[in-house]
């Protein structure tokens, strides 16, 4: 089943000064359609209270909602799929689980990774990066850069491809050109001094 995914996905991060609600609040009002729910810092209950506040500003607005990992909720809040991060994950029982009318998205750092991401035929789009420096999700995976994902083109790429990791305002352009799919958005909207203006302005790019 062939579902739709955005060009734009736009991250919530757990910051001291904003909740992840606030966060979907600001992004969603400001025209975000495609929102990703990444909290790792609490337990289910907590984490359930949450989604569930941010599933009504996701309703409320027409955004897709995305919870990052938290594939086992999926059955108790009104979210639209997951994203997997972890390398490890069995994806295809991971999509058993979910059943097929759930978007489910997962991780690479490198080709290979991609590539077998892509032969489950279970998934629905690849996060691919990371393209910069990012401290939003800290690993020591080599920084693809616009070369990383210009290489895609020798390879047969069926999937979606989201470009993510430190992504600046003046990288889109760029990066679309190398023919990806789209681009995943967290510190440079959430530490923008007006995230709302942030969100518009990465929008109106890729758009």
């Amino acid at each position: 089943m062939k579902k739709y995914i955005s060009k734009f996905h736009y991250l919530t991060q757990d910051l001291p000064n904003r909740s992840h609600v606030e966060q979907a609040q600001i992004a969603c009002s400001a025209g975000a359609n495609w929102l990703q729910y990444r909290c790792l810092t609490k337990a289910d209950d907590e984490l359930i209270e949450e989604i569930n506040q941010i599933a009504e500003i996701c309703d409320e607005w027409g955004t897709t909602l995305i919870l990052t990992n938290h594939y086992h909720l999926l059955d108790r809040v009104d979210a639209q799929g997951v994203h997997i991060e972890d390398f490890d994950a069995d994806l295809s029982i991971i999509r058993e689980h979910i059943g097929e009318d759930k978007t489910l998205g997962a991780s690479a750092t490198n080709i290979e990774r991609l590539l077998a991401v892509q032969a489950t035929g279970v998934v629905d789009y690849c996060g691919y990066g990371p393209f910069a420096h990012t401290d939003t999700k800290p690993n020591n995976k080599p920084l693809l850069g616009f070369e990383g994902y210009r290489e895609l083109q020798k390879q047969l790429i069926d999937i979606p491809v989201i470009a993510v990791g430190g992504i600046g305002l003046t990288d889109v352009e760029p990066l679309l050109q190398t023919g990806i799919y789209g681009i995943a958005v967290s510190a440079a909207i959430n530490l923008a001094p007006d995230p709302g203006r942030a969100v518009k302005d990465f929008y109106q790019k890729i758009y």
